[in-house]
């Protein structure tokens, strides 16, 4: 293996929940079989006359709506994410954390913060509620959580960017490792389903009341779904010395690296991007920069593919221009879109692809669009390659890139 960039930043640990399953190993391994559906959601109802199905996790104790439980379902599903990440990175003995400096980078969009829609009404109706859902939602910023619970004293930041918030936070964490800020960051995303926000997508009619079809001539919408996803970013130093201490237990080298990454705001429009991609251009040109690395050693993208109309329409039309070659899929035909969770999820499906060398099929998709016209994969395949992207596209013209690579210059 060739000498990597001294600035990459290595990636230990991955830990991820879904409606594919409870663990990361479930989620991933979901993706290659047959396409999960999305159903009625089940812990609460929309009210149309026309259903909308989500993908909403299994049933489990995080489904507990107890208003005494201390956090919100959001930053109960990030608690879940980041032990199984820093499990898998060999961090076994938690009280170690506690002499380095530890980060916490979280996007969300909701977070839960309009899920107690009772208390709400009672207001509205010069009641007088009870405090307990306030004060519940007071003490449920993401990133403060995980410090908390976990004893972190670094650094800690909650990302509202919309739909790449995921992504957005994965980026801050590596460079505050870049930059000597931290040793250690947990970063990621996660975000619950609610019924406000169901309702606000379907007020916008950009929700399909059939299952998703990303990038296909008859997509419809989104639908929306819930998850969390976290990655563990060591600076090289620590590394080194858990390597030589043998504090490690897993004895494995990283599991990859971020390579580089871009961020934009094209400004175009509330809820649309630019018609021409020039903010997601604008950020996979700066994530290749970052990372020194020519378009045409990317081996695969993960795209962010909402089956929008609008969305898939420009990122097709962006990624025929810059990788006409280069094979591209959408996985949220399996796993709805997680809003601010949906990049990390991404992200951290990327790093799974590349170690396995292999790319699923873009779920959902059958019929090749003549005005986008290029196409992403219709089966699983297997690939040779160390570098692949992973993108996103938020509300407010916001586009993010991450260039993961396994290691090789």
């Amino acid at each position: 293996m060739k000498q990597r960039q001294k600035r990459w930043v290595p990636i230990t640990g991955i830990g991820a929940l879904s409606c594919l399953g409870l663990d990361f190993g479930s989620t991933y391994a979901a993706l290659f079989k047959e396409r999960q559906l999305p159903t009625l959601p089940r812990r609460f109802k929309l009210g149309h006359k026309i259903s909308y199905p989500v993908f909403e996790l299994p049933p489990s104790k995080l489904d507990l709506s107890d208003p005494r439980e201390p956090w919100l379902r959001t930053s109960r599903m990030a608690i879940a994410a980041a032990t199984e990440a820093l499990t898998d990175a060999g961090w076994n003995d938690l009280s170690e954390l506690k002499h380095l400096k530890v980060g916490v980078c979280i996007g969300t969009t909701v977070g839960g913060s309009m899920n107690d829609e009772k208390f709400y009404r009672d207001f509205r109706d010069q009641k007088t509620p009870d405090m307990q859902p306030i004060n519940r939602y007071l003490n449920s910023n993401p990133a403060e959580v995980l410090a908390r619970v976990f004893s972190l004293c670094g650094p800690r930041l909650t990302v509202v960017n919309a739909c790449s918030s995921g992504t957005d936070a994965i980026s801050i964490g590596a460079e505050w490792i870049k930059s000597g800020l931290c040793d250690l960051v947990l970063a990621g995303g996660s975000d619950e389903l609610c019924r406000v926000t169901c309702n606000g997508f379907i007020s916008l009619m950009i929700s399909d009341p059939q299952p998703c079809r990303p990038f296909d001539q008859s997509r419809n919408g989104l639908n929306l779904g819930e998850g969390a996803a976290m990655l563990v970013l060591e600076s090289e130093k620590l590394l080194q010395q858990r390597q030589v201490s043998g504090t490690n237990p897993r004895s494995a080298p990283p599991r990859a690296f971020i390579a580089g990454s871009g961020s934009s705001c094209d400004a175009w429009h509330l809820t649309a991007p630019h018609p021409e991609g020039r903010g997601l251009r604008r950020a996979l040109e700066l994530a290749l920069d970052d990372a020194k690395i020519e378009p045409e050693k990317i081996t695969f993208i993960n795209a962010h593919g909402t089956a929008t109309n609008n969305n898939d329409l420009t990122e097709g039309k962006v990624l025929k221009e810059l990788f006409p070659k280069t094979p591209f899929f959408s996985t949220k035909g399996h796993t709805g879109h997680t809003l601010g969770a949906a990049g990390a999820l991404e992200a951290a499906f990327t790093i799974a692809m590349l170690q396995e060398q292999k790319i699923p099929q873009s779920s959902g998709f059958a019929q090749i669009d003549p005005q986008i016209d290029h196409a992403p994969t219709k089966s699983p395949q297997t690939i040779n390659g160390t570098f692949a992207l992973s993108q996103s596209l938020a509300f407010g013209g916001n586009n993010s890139a991450l260039l993961i690579s396994l290691g090789e210059d």
